[in-house]
């Protein structure tokens, strides 16, 4: 299978670059494509811009944008990894999503009616973030942020959701806590 990763985080000591490497190591262990965009290491311009959006209603994006979309494209199933950081998704992942899934691409409307254009892809999305699951749900912050991304973005566009992990606390796990969550990732991506 074509498994594409879109990583989000800066820092390579992390606990969602160790997710990130879990997943990648365990697919390829079974001798799936792995393809990993890195969104910090490519420097990946999060700005979306008037000539972006003025170019994606007439179906022409920039290089880099056309470069994501083609692995985009190639991918069968797709993982997003990234933090929880002010209740929401890092800005070069925002931006990432704001240029890449372009209308014409991602998405359209027929007839004033909306279609995802990703269909028969599947979405696997990982998420740290450092406030406990029960205080999330306290506030209905775990609903939200499924909302948001699963509905709001991934959805829309077509994909079928796989599985959305939340690893909570994670600015502070322990080693058990953090063998824990490797192994679910492993055992999840064991096809």
């Amino acid at each position: 299978m074509k498994h594409l990763i879109i990583y989000a985080h800066p820092n390579a000591g992390s606990l969602n670059f160790h997710l990130k490497q879990t997943v990648a190591q365990t697919l390829e262990q079974q001798n799936h494509e792995v393809v990993i965009r890195d969104l910090y290491n490519l420097n990946f311009n999060p700005i979306l811009s008037l000539k972006d959006m003025s170019g994606q209603r007439k179906g022409k994006v920039s290089k880099d944008v056309k470069k994501e979309q083609e692995y985009i494209s190639w991918a069968e199933h797709i993982t997003f990894i990234y933090p929880i950081w002010w209740t929401g998704m890092p800005a070069i992942m925002k931006g990432y999503i704001d240029r890449v899934f372009s209308y014409g691409f991602a998405y359209r409307y027929d007839a004033g009616v909306q279609k995802g254009l990703l269909k028969g892809k599947r979405a696997t999305i990982i998420n740290t973030h450092g406030k406990s699951q029960a205080e999330y749900e306290s506030i209905g912050m775990d609903k939200a942020l499924s909302l948001t991304s699963d509905n709001g973005i991934f959805a829309y566009c077509g994909f079928d959701i796989a599985k959305h992990f939340f690893f909570d606390q994670a600015d502070r796990p322990s080693p058990q806590r953090v063998q824990e969550w490797t192994e679910i990732l492993i055992t999840s991506y064991k096809i």
